[in-house]
This record gives C-alpha cells, structure tokens and sequence, in this order.
C-alpha cells in the first residue's frame, strides 16, 4: 500500500505557519447551498469540521492556498480515524468489524 500523505519530520513541525500545508476534504454535495467540509493544517488526520456558504469557501481556500484530498488520502484519514475510535485488536473494533461483513 502506498503512503497517502508525506511524513512529517521534526523540522517540517517548525515551520511558520504560513508554510503548512492546509488540507480541505469535502462532504457535502457539490450542489448544496452550504459547503461542509474538513479543514486541516500540517497534518490531515488532525482536522475540525466546518460550514460556509459556497462563495466563502472558494474565498476561503483560495486565501488559505489549501490542497484538496484526493480519495486515497480520505480513505487513509478515515482508516486513521477507525483505529482511533475502536482501537487495533479490541472487542469494540472486531464487534465493528463483524457489523460491516
């Protein structure tokens, strides 16, 4: 499997913050009057949920410079999210497991 998102080193950390990389992940409909959508910066997998109009977004990411998810990279921050809600090798996570089969 390959890596979705490059790794972060120590001196990638200490950048200015204006040098981060700031991912969005869209979940609404493209043709919804609000745009909802997952707004991270550095690192993907640490992101918080946010709503705006249509025409706040595009001026929202064409300021912020963001770089959308690609669907393998959402699919590594939902795997990412799974482990964190039910564990690796817990009961939570096989009960989870045996409802999606």
């Amino acid at each position: 499997m390959t890596q979705a998102f490059p790794t972060t080193n120590s001196d990638e950390l200490t950048q200015p913050f204006d040098k981060l990389i700031k991912y969005v992940r869209v979940r609404s409909d493209p043709d919804a009057k609000f745009v909802e959508f997952d707004f991270a910066i550095g690192d993907p997998n640490l992101y918080v949920e946010l709503i705006m109009p249509r025409i706040v977004f595009d001026f929202f990411c064409e300021k912020n410079s963001v770089t959308f998810m690609t669907e393998e990279q959402a699919e590594a921050v939902d795997e990412a999210m799974k482990k964190w809600r039910y564990g690796e090798q817990t009961l939570m996570s096989k009960n989870y497991e045996n409802k999606n089969l």
